[in-house]
């Protein structure tokens, strides 16, 4: 089993920034891969950023390659999503999740097999 805490929402202005956290329990990660999911009002969860434990490879959505930014401290076993220039379509309910057997897919929700409980984010415009 694997725990996952997600932190650091809040209410923000649009051009503000966001640093949210994702720490781990459980397992000891080793080739797993985290990742972040957000989910709007009325939309389906959508792939925000992943990265790979051992290496640190990144991979973004297309949507947020230049603002987003993913990163993991492996001592804490956290990993951080910065947010910048956020943007009101940026609000969403945001999920970190972990895919513990990665197949080299990494954009699929249904890959990850451990998930948060979520943070909000919501940007005023």
């Amino acid at each position: 089993q694997v725990q996952l805490a997600e932190s650091g929402g809040g209410l923000v202005q649009a051009g503000d920034s966001l640093r949210l956290s994702c720490a781990a329990s459980g397992r000891t990660f080793s080739r797993y891969v985290m990742g972040w999911f957000r989910q709007a009002p009325g939309k389906e969860r959508e792939f925000v950023a992943a990265i790979m434990w051992i290496g640190g490879i990144t991979y973004y959505a297309d949507s947020v390659k230049g603002r987003f930014t993913i990163s993991r401290d492996n001592a804490k076993n956290t990993v951080y999503l910065q947010i910048n220039s956020l943007k009101p379509e940026d609000t969403a309910v945001y999920y970190c999740a972990v895919d513990t057997s990665p197949s080299g897919r990494y954009r699929y929700a249904y890959d990850y097999d451990f998930w948060g409980q979520g943070t909000q984010v919501t940007v005023s415009s």
